[in-house]
């Protein structure tokens, strides 16, 4: 992998100016490391287990590879086009076609607020329980609403909180491994249950079967490629942070997968939707559950705000596209934030969170996001034609191919309700972009 330089020079749109460039490197890098960090390591350890058993690690490696596979085009893509709007911006070059840039936005979009609806119920189950009894729909609801405060007073505001608590994260997961290091230490845990793999099905589905949920918590690099034009240097620092953010965050993974199968059964795990809380719980070290329960909780906070985010700069990206009608792409004039995409996508994943099933929602993320990770693989390869006048990372030509045939062979994994979920958000797709166009072409021809 390298940087390439081109020799031609066709319309590159990479300064339109509206949005702050405020995000250094370093802050790239916590950006993508809390949004991983919070949404896996903390939400869904227990539903991991359920498909893999004690054996933690082996589909967390599997979903690290694959996602790294897809990362690598994306740090092309983004530098080679770093707007806003991430694969919707891709797929439109690539393809040429207006719907299929809405398609895969719109499935972007989609898994984000999906996403969002997930860690929102994380958030107000057994971490917020820890202080407070109260109903978990009315509670992520609320906790939406603070998430949308904050990303509309500012990147810069929301990048320094989110440094604060990717600190806080890190520090969570530190406690889970002293705790079960000194728990082993002194007798206990048991450490054959590391390479325990379901009874009812084979090793190959069952680590399969985990990767898909794992893939869940590595999916934060695209919420990078959303805020690139808010980046400073982004042709040097993206690819920089992305693989260095996804690798630190993959070790985390797999260290605190072992310690948790070390700790509890996969049945204990399953049992409850602070995992990692049980952990420690387990291990008998004094450590206070309100502490813990607070620091999981900032975690998951972190998470939905990052994913939020994201969620609003891919609206205002598509707005400005000409995807969504222009309204989406109104920007507060002091703070300059998307503040109407903030309230549409912050509504939608309020109405999500009804579901109230972390594990469909947790799937259904995956499922959409396969197929704009599978158009971005195909785009690298398509825009290879495309020269561009700036330096920009260029990645080896296999590894977008076995990014393509990762995504069919997770896509084969994936559950039949599933599937269902997915297609009805893919019909309400499809129902939106009618209607988008049909309003363009009014405002064209108003008689």
């Amino acid at each position: 992998m390298a940087r390439a330089k081109s020799r031609t020079s066709p319309d590159v749109p990479n300064e339109r100016g509206r949005l702050r460039r405020a995000i250094t490197g370093p802050l790239l890098y916590a950006f993508i490391l809390g949004d991983v960090l919070g949404a896996g390591i903390y939400a869904l350890m227990g539903v991991l287990s359920a498909e893999a058993g004690g054996a933690l690690w082996a589909p967390l490696i599997v979903a690290l590879a694959l996602a790294l596979l897809t990362a690598g085009s994306y740090a092309e893509l983004v530098t080679k086009y770093p707007l806003a709007g991430g694969a919707a911006v891709f797929a439109e070059r690539a393809f040429r076609s207006k719907l299929v840039s809405f398609l895969i936005g719109y499935c972007m979009l989609a898994a984000g607020v999906v996403s969002a609806a997930g860690l929102a119920i994380a958030f107000a189950g057994d971490y917020l329980a820890t202080f407070i009894d109260v109903p978990v729909i009315p509670a992520a609801i609320v906790f939406l609403a603070l998430v949308a405060a904050l990303n509309a007073r500012g990147i810069r505001e929301s990048l320094r909180s989110n440094l604060v608590m990717t600190a806080i994260e890190l520090s969570g997961l530190v406690i889970v491994l002293v705790a079960v290091a000194v728990f082993v230490g002194s007798g206990h845990g048991d450490l054959s249950r590391t390479m325990e793999l379901p009874s009812d099905v084979g090793p190959a589905s069952a680590v399969l079967g985990g990767a898909i949920v794992a893939y869940y918590s590595f999916v934060g690099f695209e919420t990078s490629a959303n805020v690139i034009e808010e980046v400073t240097e982004p042709r040097r620092v993206y690819p920089r942070a992305l693989f260095a953010a996804l690798i630190t965050a993959g070790a985390m993974y797999v260290l605190v997968g072992l310690a948790s199968s070390i700790a509890l059964s996969p049945e204990e795990l399953q049992g409850t939707s602070g995992p990692l809380l049980a952990v420690v719980d387990a291990t008998g070290i004094a450590v206070p559950a309100w502490l813990f329960s607070l620091i999981a909780l900032i975690a998951v906070a972190n998470g939905a705000l990052l994913t939020m985010i994201m969620t609003s700069r891919l609206v205002y990206g598509m707005a400005e596209q000409g995807l969504l009608p222009r309204v989406f792409a109104r920007v507060l004039r002091g703070r300059r934030t998307p503040w109407v995409a903030i309230l549409v996508t912050t509504l939608v994943a309020m109405g999500l969170t009804l579901i109230g099933d972390l594990a469909t929602l947790a799937e259904t993320v995956v499922l959409l996001l396969l197929f704009v990770f599978a158009s971005a693989n195909v785009s690298v390869l398509v825009l290879r034609r495309d020269r561009v006048d700036n330096d920009h990372f260029r990645v080896w030509t296999v590894i977008p191919v076995l990014g393509v045939a990762s995504c069919v062979l997770l896509l084969s994994q994936q559950r039949a309700e599933v599937w269902l979920f997915g297609g009805i958000l893919l019909a309400a797709g499809g129902a939106l972009y009618a209607i988008a166009r049909l309003s363009s072409r009014r405002e064209r021809d108003p008689s």
